[in-house]
């Protein structure tokens, strides 16, 4: 059913960053699949949509996915660790679970299992309330090169290549 798709995206969330929300070369997964209409003041009318609707829902911890599959992944998890259950954040982003090194690391792990050899990963991370640095210990991959951006610079966005 997905044979034909070369990018997956592990939690594609709202597919905020993609130019396309519907690239047919990419597969859309996450483990939510909600729909909150969630006020916004920069938005006409003061509210906006916010729909996660995967084209897949899973685990980024344990991908229904053959080894050597896709020749990039995008792995861009919650990093929230402190937020409101229903604050409009954790709605945007989600929220990491008690467990999240162990989840984090996993992901790495599954993440790279599914990357064919010669094929790249795309790792974005906000460091607002968790250090990069904490995160990139909980991999013994090193990327390749990477950047800040973001409103105050926290986010990051790292290429590894295997």
């Amino acid at each position: 059913m997905f044979k034909n798709k070369k990018v997956l995206d592990v939690c594609c969330g709202s597919r905020m960053f993609y130019f396309d929300k519907n690239d047919e070369r990419v597969l859309f997964a996450d483990n939510r699949k909600e729909d909150w209409l969630l006020k916004d003041k920069s938005s006409k009318g003061g509210f906006r949509n916010l729909i996660i609707n995967p084209d897949i829902q899973l685990d980024f911890t344990c991908l229904p996915f053959e080894d050597d599959s896709f020749s990039l992944v995008v792995f861009d998890p919650p990093h929230l660790v402190n937020c409101g259950k229903n604050s409009w954040l954790a709605k945007k982003y989600g929220v990491l679970g008690a467990h999240w090194k162990e989840d984090i690391k996993l992901g790495f792990v599954e993440c790279f299992r599914v990357i064919c050899d010669g094929g790249t990963l795309i790792f974005k991370w906000n460091e607002s309330q968790v250090k990069l640095s904490e995160i990139l210990k909980l991999t013994d991959r090193k990327p390749i090169f990477g950047n800040q951006g973001g409103k105050n610079m926290f986010t990051h966005w790292l290429v590894f290549h295997k």
